[in-house]
């Protein structure tokens, strides 16, 4: 199990944030790599995959994760709850993610009202924005949660 599984419940094939990278104070940086034989290429778009919008925000939200996880020293496990996206806002777009890209994604808590931590994400290929989006999160014990 690598850090990444060890602080966020997200597993495969729903697990968008490959490794860490850095993590100083409120921002924490990490990587992925979209991989080719990812089963939401076949589909999207056959014959001209790019990577869905909608798991480029995925990966944002994961690596908010990460950083409540670090921010709340003991992760998932820890804090026996996951956390939960409460709002997006804000999400640009500028250019497509194609298969066997490698992503950065910077996340930044900006401010903290009560359990809700609203944060700022930047992903980026190479010095090159991808996207960007504005979200909050709450680190929460859903009801019905299931333990095995």
């Amino acid at each position: 199990m690598n850090e990444v599984e060890k602080l966020i419940p997200h597993r495969p094939p729903f697990l968008f944030v490959d490794e860490i990278v850095s993590h100083e104070g409120e921002v924490l940086v990490a990587k992925r790599t979209w991989r080719a034989d990812e089963d939401f290429y076949k589909g999207h778009y056959p014959n001209a995959p790019i990577t869905p919008g909608v798991l480029l925000c995925e990966s944002v939200f994961q690596t908010g994760a990460l950083l409540m996880a670090k921010l709340m020293a003991g992760g998932a496990g820890g804090q026996g709850g996951v956390p939960l996206l409460t709002k997006v806002s804000d999400v640009r777009f500028r250019l497509p993610v194609y298969p066997g890209d490698t992503v950065t994604i910077e996340v930044k808590r900006k401010e903290t009202m009560g359990d809700f931590h609203f944060m700022s994400g930047t992903m980026k290929n190479g010095d090159k924005r991808v996207m960007n989006v504005d979200f909050s999160v709450a680190w929460k014990k859903p009801d019905g949660q299931v333990t095995t």
